[in-house]
């Protein structure tokens, strides 16, 4: 298929991000592959088309883990965005940026550069703030814009006030550095639309008659990655029946995601030497730590029936409210139609003895028993909670040498003794909230997991039951201090042991950051980029 100067494995919240700073200099001529489709479908860009996305073969790879002990044997549904633009296409467009501590304790690991300080100018580096306040923690210009919900309900307020009579303050921004507190989420939308990486960063480009030197290609699987004389020198990939390989001079970019990445690496001989022998892969490089280190935020989902207020689900039930919705959206951007899945959020430390909070509530006007699933016909809001800093920790493997079968996704989920006494702890502090004065006017009347389950033994069975992956999954290809034998890459995301490859994407997190990691993985991606433009000038 040619030569590259670089080569990006694909277009989704890094990747686009990477492939934009990259083509920036004309001289560069990259190639971006993704494995999914295009973004011509309606609901990737009505923002509440998160409904009718993750669960669509369309949209989703529809990914499943294996059956988890610490969650009674359940087989969780692992959502991945299977189009341009990645799980950034149909995830909850939440702007979030974790807590300054999360940077610092990667600092603290021997990871020089990734300090709170040291990152924030790359968060802001491609920010486009609706109305940014004083203080230099926000900027507008960029290509990311951060908006305001456009659309308000009766029973988050409520929940909000409940939150503050159960000492939950209310603050005005989560993204300073100590996001403490209860506000409304700031989303990556732009007038009411959803915005993709692929619309922010890659599409634009892609449009401009000067950007020659860029060349996307979708719906191509990439099977392998070869390595010669310790260099990243090619790429085999497929499309449709047609097998081709690109050949790069710079460095091959792997921007597949905490799920994908690993399985490249592993497929291309890159991984546990034992592991891939058993798959009769032949080892160019041992690295044990592929694929382990998974890090997800697992959400506890609690449903609390309501009455005499609106929820989402009355208002979708009544079909002649549909059209008025649909009307509401094009002519005004406002309304049902534009929301994320979460408006109104908490951070909340669920014992004294954590250092910063530990907890993070997404309060949604809305129930369902699952993503994909109809919502209840009875009014209600969700009290999702889920534990920001999990000690569990699972793993992400081929299951075989085709390229084409599924992958063995082991959150391990509730793992450990601390995992388990947080969401207990966690379903007690939901109950406080909603007992609070402001709510009692609504009537709220648990439904799931319900008011039988009364003992922390219950509790857990409880959230075993109810427990489902938010879509963070983190740290599958860890960046690690030379000490580290895990450790995939090194500070400068480059794989050890193979020179002209670096992963670029949420697999690089040590540990998982405190709260949503579309945000995170995009600044680390502008800071990737950053490090392949100076090492490219040495």
């Amino acid at each position: 298929m040619g030569t590259f100067d670089y080569i990006v494995i694909g277009a989704g919240s890094a990747g686009c991000v990477v492939a934009n700073r990259l083509a920036a200099d004309r001289r560069n001529k990259v190639l971006v592959l993704e494995a999914g489709g295009r973004d011509d479908w309606i609901w990737f860009h009505i923002p509440v088309g998160y409904l009718f996305a993750i669960g669509n073969p369309r949209a989703d790879w529809l990914f499943k883990t294996e059956p988890q002990p610490g969650l009674g044997g359940r087989a969780l549904a692992y959502p991945r965005g299977k189009v341009l633009g990645g799980s950034s296409s149909i995830n909850a467009m939440i702007y979030m940026r974790g807590q300054a501590a999360d940077y610092d304790g990667w600092r603290q690991l021997g990871l020089s550069g990734w300090g709170w300080d040291e990152v924030l100018p790359y968060f802001l580096k491609h920010e486009d703030h609706i109305a940014p306040p004083p203080g230099g923690m926000h900027k507008s210009g960029g290509e990311w814009r951060v908006e305001n919900p456009r659309v308000r309900w009766d029973i988050l307020d409520a929940v909000r006030d409940a939150a503050e009579a159960a000492g939950i303050a209310k603050i005005a921004d989560f993204n300073t550095g100590d996001n403490e507190g209860s506000a409304y989420f700031q989303v990556n939308q732009r007038r009411g639309r959803r915005l993709s990486a692929y619309r922010a960063f890659l599409k634009p480009l892609l449009e401009r008659p000067d950007r020659e030197n860029l060349r996307l290609e979708a719906r191509v699987h990439v099977e392998r990655i070869i390595v010669e004389n310790g260099r990243a020198k090619a790429i085999e990939f497929t499309h449709g029946e047609e097998k081709l390989k690109a050949e790069v001079r710079g460095e091959i970019v792997l921007c597949a995601g905490a799920v994908a990445s690993p399985l490249l690496l592993e497929r291309s001989g890159i991984g546990s030497g034992a592991r891939l022998q058993g798959l009769g892969i032949e080892t160019v490089v041992d690295a044990p730590g592929v694929g382990e280190n998974l890090q997800d935020h697992l959400q506890i989902r609690p449903v609390y029936k309501v009455h005499g207020v609106r929820t989402l689900n009355s208002d979708y039930a009544k079909v002649w409210r549909r059209p008025l919705m649909a009307l509401e959206w094009a002519a005004l951007r406002t309304g049902p139609l534009t929301m994320a899945p979460s408006q109104v959020g908490a951070f909340v430390k669920s014992a004294p003895h954590y250092a910063t909070a530990n907890l993070q509530f997404h309060f949604q006007p809305l129930s369902l028993d699952s993503w994909g699933s109809g919502l209840h016909p009875f009014d209600a809001f969700t009290a999702s909670v889920c534990n920001l800093r999990p000690s569990s920790r699972g793993s992400v493997h081929l299951r075989s040498a085709d390229p084409f079968d599924t992958p063995v996704i082991s959150p391990n989920y509730f793992d450990t003794e601390e995992d388990r006494q947080v969401a207990v702890d966690a379903l007690k502090l939901t109950r406080r909230i909603v007992a609070q004065a402001p709510l009692a006017r609504f009537r709220p009347e648990e439904y799931m997991p319900g008011e039988a389950a009364r003992t922390d033994a219950e509790l857990l069975e409880a959230a075993a039951k109810l427990g489902t992956t938010i879509f963070h999954p983190v740290g599958t290809a860890k960046m690690g201090s030379d000490g580290d034998p895990t450790a995939v890459l090194d500070e400068r995301l480059r794989v050890r042991g193979v020179s002209g490859l670096r992963v670029i994407d949420a697999s690089v997190m040590p540990t998982i950051t405190s709260g949503n990691t579309a945000n995170p993985t995009m600044m680390i991606a502008e800071k990737g980029a950053a490090m392949l433009r100076e090492d490219a000038r040495r």
